[in-house]
């Protein structure tokens, strides 16, 4: 019984290899489509793309072709070729507006571009262009069964852009530390604040805003030295106000009583 199993099974198994072999080569749109279409429910799905990519010119305007065109991007979501998937779902909701597919191959286009994104040191064209997609899923479908993971999808990818941010302002504290340049630190964390209210990384931000006023101060020309150490008090109470229990509090408070016994000098 074993055997009988196994033969059929090599049967079977050289008849669809030959079907698709045969269908590669016909002329046979019709041939195409059908053995395109078995690939695909069999999850074949490099083999069925082979095939859409031949009668795809040959099939728009047909009956069939919008079953195909969301074969054809489906192939592709599922072999994780993530641009050509995002153009074709792409393709089919601008074709197809009102298929009963068009919502989902809305999200999938969103989502594949969202898989193109690179980490947060790269450049970010890809991670902009798929939180604009996502957005204008959420706001064409706001009652989407998508519409949780869109929004899970966008918090992560503007995460990504903030820490991005993030760093690029902490690299100006990194470069004070030889320069003695910290004014351009504190007017990068200014404007990352400014830009990024909501973000997870303000209180980092503000620590560090306060340590670049902080030694800014200390190491400042004693005609502007009162002056800067105000200020970093001021950024100090930021930083506290903020989260009174920081994990900055204690190096926080220590620069503190630095600052304020820098202070007495003037008060005389």
């Amino acid at each position: 019984m074993n055997k009988i199993f196994y033969i059929l099974l090599i049967a079977v198994t050289l008849g669809s290899c030959s079907s698709y072999q045969k269908a590669l080569k016909s002329e046979d749109v019709a041939v195409k489509y059908d053995v395109a279409t078995k690939m695909y429910d069999a999850g074949k799905y490099t083999k069925a793309i082979r095939l859409f990519e031949q009668i795809a010119p040959s099939y728009r305007g047909k009956p069939q072709a919008e079953k195909m065109f969301y074969m054809f991007a489906q192939s592709y979501y599922k072999t994780k070729q993530h641009y050509l998937a995002g153009y074709q779902f792409d393709s089919f909701t601008s074709s197809y507006p009102r298929s009963e597919k068009a919502e989902e191959a809305a999200y999938l286009a969103a989502e594949s571009y969202s898989k193109l994104s690179p980490r947060y040191s790269l450049d970010q064209v890809d991670t902009n262009k798929a939180i604009d997609k996502l957005q204008a899923f959420i706001n064409n479908y706001p009652d989407s069964q998508y519409l949780a993971q869109a929004n899970i999808i966008v918090k992560d990818l503007r995460e990504k852009l903030e820490k991005k941010a993030f760093e690029i302002a902490k690299q100006y504290h990194t470069i004070g530390e030889w320069s003695r340049d910290y004014g351009a630190a504190i007017k990068a964390f200014d404007n990352f604040i400014a830009d990024y209210p909501g973000t997870p990384f303000k209180e980092k931000a503000l620590y560090y805003r306060f340590d670049s006023a902080y030694l800014l101060a200390i190491n400042s020309v004693q005609a502007k030295k009162q002056e800067r150490l105000n200020f970093a008090k001021t950024a100090y109470t930021s930083l506290v106000k903020f989260n009174d229990s920081s994990e900055y509090k204690e190096d926080a408070d220590e620069k503190l009583a630095t600052i304020d016994k820098e202070l007495q000098q003037f008060s005389n």
